[in-house]
């Protein structure tokens, strides 16, 4: 009977998961929210069948009742997220929301396999972070001086990362980590937020060639520092949102011409300074011939990849284990083997809905600020999808980052949800600017008497 629940259940996994994914796409064929709210509904039904059915293989294999607990609190969660966003936010973006409960899911279910404590670690931390995120928009929509203090945000952000590199804990060679009365935490990824914030406030008050120079020498102290801190996968995710924020406030491609150039010139410099990055880079080029030490974690990733076929060896079916930092680093490979291609290339499609409904709600922003904050985390996020699957996949060398809200790590999850809730705050502005316009319009056919 298990064997038979096993594999039925590994097709119907990739199925809701292929028609979630094809609901998040389908949603951009109506431009309103009340437009799509029947696309929501199945949106969600596929979201919880996914969910349901995953457990189903995990209790098949294991027979433990622990996991049908675990499954029906984590379904009581995510049904109250959507809800009370739907309740408390009915001009927010529901894509973006669904789409980060799904992620979150996926996550949790995969690294409750690899390791039940983690797992409920994992779902305590982005629980409390789902509290919290519910007060960020309103929060947002009130503090118009966020906008004004640009500059102190680079200050602070600097400040958190040098007090890094004094008194950080080396983990793996880098020092990204703090470990303060037992809890260990990244404050390179909170600073993410405030680099975002700095870099939106500071080029949508002023495009002048005074300010783009101030702005890019505090941005590159940043970056120059995650180097230092050996922490290169988040120093390149820096460098590419601020080029990309720095394209859309001026309009002028030149900027962002001369920075790829600046960066590439860059790279070659670190390459020949920092051994570790050699290493990385010679492993990516032939993890074949350094199987046994640094070419180990790529090429598990790779016959990982490879041997759970089109719809995987089912959860506890594979050996992802075998990877080290398997649910930090190489989650898409534990996905790719025990749920299969398919369904992995949905979490990297569910990603990609998720990055162009974000670019779309920046369109919509009127305010400068808003619609370059946005496009900040836009880039954030999907950069940092990509260096996760890249790495994973040998597309592109190791970074050692985290794939956002599926990877295991408090303070990634965290971050990730709070961004989120921060472009929620933006939809609430974007909605406010309809509204003014609305009383304006109607102000001046009163006054012009029709």
């Amino acid at each position: 009977m298990e064997l038979y629940v096993t594999e039925i259940s590994r097709y119907v996994i990739a199925g809701c998961a292929l028609l979630y994914t094809l609901f998040s796409f389908l949603v951009f064929i109506y431009k309103g929210e009340k437009r799509r709210k029947p696309l929501y509904v199945m949106l969600n039904i596929a979201l919880f069948m996914t969910q349901f059915s995953l457990f189903i293989q995990i209790f098949a294999k294991t027979g433990s009742k622990r996991y049908f607990l675990l499954c029906a609190i984590q379904l009581i969660v995510i049904a109250t997220t959507i809800g009370l966003f739907k309740l408390i936010y009915p001009d927010g973006n529901r894509l973006i929301i669904s789409n980060m409960c799904f992620m979150l899911m996926v996550g949790m279910v995969v690294i409750t396999r690899i390791s039940y404590n983690k797992g409920i670690k994992q779902f305590i931390i982005a629980s409390v972070s789902i509290i919290i995120a519910f007060v960020i928009p309103e929060l947002l929509f009130r503090m118009e001086f966020l906008e004004r203090c640009g500059y102190i945000f680079a200050a602070i952000g600097l400040t958190l990362l040098l007090a890094l590199l004094v008194y950080g804990t080396v983990i793996n060679g880098s020092k990204i980590n703090f470990r303060l009365f037992g809890i260990t935490f990244m404050p390179s990824e909170l600073v993410k937020l405030l680099f975002v914030f700095f870099a939106a406030s500071v080029l949508s008050r002023s495009k002048d060639f005074k300010t783009i120079v101030l702005a890019s020498v505090l941005a590159a102290a940043h970056v120059i520092i995650l180097v230092l801190l050996k922490d290169l996968g988040s120093a390149l995710i820096y460098f590419v949102v601020y080029l990309c924020i720095l394209l859309v406030a001026t309009n002028n491609p030149l900027y962002f011409i001369l920075g790829l150039g600046s960066g590439s010139l860059a790279s070659v410099v670190a390459y020949k300074l920092f051994p570790h990055i050699q290493v990385r880079v010679s492993a990516f080029l032939d993890p074949w011939t350094t199987i046994d030490n640094t070419g180990y974690q790529i090429s598990q990733s790779l016959f990982a990849i490879s041997g759970g076929g089109f719809f995987g060896l089912g959860l506890f079916g594979g050996t992802p284990s075998s990877i080290p930092f398997v649910e930090e680093d190489f989650i898409f490979a534990a996905i790719a083997e025990e749920l299969g291609i398919i369904f992995a290339s949905c979490v990297a499609l569910v990603c990609l809905s998720t990055f162009i409904m974000i670019l779309l709600e920046a369109y919509k922003i009127r305010n400068d600020f808003g619609r370059l904050m946005c496009v900040g985390f836009a880039v954030t996020y999907i950069f940092q999808v990509f260096l996760t699957i890249g790495g994973n996949s040998k597309f592109i060398p190791l970074t050692g980052v985290t794939l956002p809200m599926v990877s295991y790590g408090g303070t990634s999850v965290a971050v990730t949800i709070i961004m989120f809730a921060l472009i929620e705050g933006e939809c609430l502005v974007r909605s406010d600017e309809r509204y003014q316009d609305y009383l304006n319009k109607k102000k001046e056919n009163k006054a012009s008497g029709k």
